[in-house]
């Protein structure tokens, strides 16, 4: 008798071949999914779930309230690292205010306070560091208030 197997027979060496291959796609798999996650999360972590989730219809009735005002504004930036926000049906003497803080890795905080030009848009009387930032600007005008958020690059 010989020690070589007959033609098509499965061996030990076909059965380890399977298994690298099969877990090798898995781990390629896992690692592009969790890069795909990581990459694509832009929200925010709340230290208590439930005290979040009992705030939550208040929030809704807060967008409600800023969409029924009919304001917008889209923020961007210029050459020297401030934000300009050019809005649309902001009433006059009306203030605008933004929160600032990185989506991913550092965490990074910012407060801008914003004044109005000539032209009717706002910028802010601080610069920002340049990177992704994710900002929730208010513009408060007498008793109305508008929020809104915006993802800066």
């Amino acid at each position: 008798m010989s020690d070589k197997p007959a033609k098509g027979e499965f061996t030990g060496r076909h059965m380890a071949m399977v298994m690298i291959g099969g877990f090798g796609i898995v781990a390629a798999v896992n690692f592009t999914m969790a890069t795909y996650a990581a990459g694509g999360f832009h929200g925010v972590v709340v230290e208590n779930s439930y005290v979040a989730s009992q705030k939550f219809n208040g929030w809704l009735e807060e967008a409600e309230a800023s969409k029924a005002l009919g304001w917008d504004a889209q923020l961007s930036r210029d050459a020297d690292g401030h934000l300009i926000a050019a809005t649309s049906n902001v009433p006059e003497g009306a203030v605008m205010s933004a929160e600032l803080r990185r989506p991913l890795g550092e965490h990074e905080f910012a407060s801008l306070t914003f004044a109005r030009r000539a032209d009717g848009t706002f910028r802010s009387t601080q610069a920002l560091a340049p990177g992704r930032w994710t900002a929730r600007l208010s513009i408060e005008a007498g008793a109305d208030r508008w929020t809104s958020e915006q993802s800066l690059r």
